[in-house]
C-alpha cells in the first residue's frame, strides 16, 4: 500500500475516523490534529488508501484516432520530431504542439529512435 509521504493520517486512523460518524468533524479534527475537511473525506470514503492525483482525462488536442495515426506514422517513417511536427501540422492537426506529440510518443513509447533504425541494403534499390 502506497500511502502519500506527506500524509497525517495512516489506512488505521482514517477507518477510526470513518467509525466515529456520530460525532462532531470538528473535534475528531482536533483529536486527530488535522482539519475537518480531512475528516470529512475519510468519513465520506468506502476505502482508505491514497487516490491518483494524476489527472484522469490527458489535455490533449490531437483525438485518439489522431494520436495513432502520429504513432503510425512514427513507427513507419521513423522521422525526427521536428519533422513529424511539419508533417501532423499540415495534414492532421494544424494547432498540434512539438510537446504535445512529444509526449503522445512517450506514451506510446516510440519517443527515441535509437535502435529502431535499420539500415537499408543497397541490392534493395535494385
Amino acid at each position: 500500500m502506497v500511502i502519500h509521504p506527506q500524509a497525517r493520517t495512516t489506512p488505521k486512523l482514517r477507518a477510526e475516523i470513518k467509525a466515529q460518524r456520530d460525532r462532531k468533524q470538528v473535534d475528531l479534527a482536533k483529536q486527530y490534529n488535522v482539519t475537518p475537511q480531512t475528516i470529512r473525506k475519510w468519513q465520506n470514503r468506502d476505502e482508505f488508501t491514497d487516490k491518483s492525483h494524476r489527472p484522469h482525462r490527458l489535455q490533449t488536442k490531437l483525438s485518439e484516432h489522431q494520436e495513432m495515426l502520429v504513432v503510425e506514422l512514427r513507427k513507419l517513417l521513423l522521422l525526427p520530431l521536428d519533422d513529424l511536427l511539419v508533417i501532423v501540422r499540415e495534414f492532421i492537426h494544424p494547432e498540434a504542439t512539438r510537446s504535445g506529440i512529444h509526449r503522445t510518443l512517450r506514451r506510446h513509447g516510440v519517443s527515441h529512435l535509437n535502435g529502431k533504425r535499420q539500415t537499408i541494403s543497397p541490392i534493395a534499390f535494385f
